[in-house]
């Protein structure tokens, strides 16, 4: 069951993450078509911490962005040590399911396509999870712009995403080759969606970073996650 009302890659992409806003934490559970047996899910779990460890090092504090801030799983972690959280998505689903799960009065929300949107404000750190491999390769350097322009001076950010192993996802799913930059993903009702999903390995995304002008180390887990964290090469420390 495909979705061919829907003509903008892009626009599928978010189509589908509102339709996936109520069954989303599934994958990050590993319930339902994402439970793996105890072993391999015991091992997504550690890795997991592994990188909310990272993330907790980072010490996201002050004002803090999120990038599309689904569910709120990783605001939570973010709202721990942020003065003041702002979480931006695309998805009034997901927004609905943020608010819900945090119930903060210390957060803002925003709707908005981050393909569209520009900043208003300016952040001590910026936080995406799972968001970068969804960034179109041609919009690559454009999104790093928009994360640049977001920053007040000394600004950092952290990020995570998936590593290209086939146990992360859904039994039903298959992933394509790594250099491929598309996929289809199913719903828990059968309907289809094909959105963007790129793979990044650590040393090369590093260069590419180092290339715009940016001051990064990328990691990863033995499995399952990406992460790393960095600041602009050009970046001030307030006085």
């Amino acid at each position: 069951m495909t979705t061919p009302w829907v003509s903008d890659p892009l626009l599928e992409q978010l189509a589908y993450y509102r339709a996936r806003a109520a069954e989303y934490d599934e994958w990050w559970l590993r319930q339902g078509r994402y439970d793996r047996g105890a072993a391999l899910n015991a091992e997504w779990f550690a890795e997991a911490d592994q990188v909310r460890a990272a993330l907790a090092a980072f010490h996201p504090a002050g004002r803090v962005l999120e990038f599309a801030c689904g569910t709120g799983l990783w605001s939570e972690r973010l709202l721990a040590s942020a003065e003041h959280l702002t979480c931006l998505d695309g998805s009034p689903e997901m927004l609905a399911l943020n608010q819900a799960r945090l119930r903060s009065p210390n957060v803002d929300y925003i709707q908005a396509n981050l393909f569209e949107w520009q900043p208003v404000a300016r952040y001590d750190a910026v936080f995406f999870g799972f968001w970068l491999s969804h960034v179109p390769p041609e919009r690559f350097a454009a999104f790093w712009d928009l994360v640049a322009a977001c920053l007040a001076p000394g600004g950092r950010v952290f990020f995570v995403d998936s590593r290209h192993e086939p146990s992360s996802t859904a039994v039903d799913h298959r992933l394509p080759e790594r250099e491929a930059t598309t996929l289809r993903r199913r719903l828990n009702d059968g309907r289809e969606f094909q959105i963007y999903k790129l793979f990044y390995e650590p040393a090369e995304l590093t260069r590419r970073l180092n290339d715009l002008g940016w001051r990064f180390e990328a990691r990863q887990t033995e499995h399952y996650f990406l992460y790393g964290s960095g600041s602009r090469a050009d970046s001030l420390k307030p006085s």
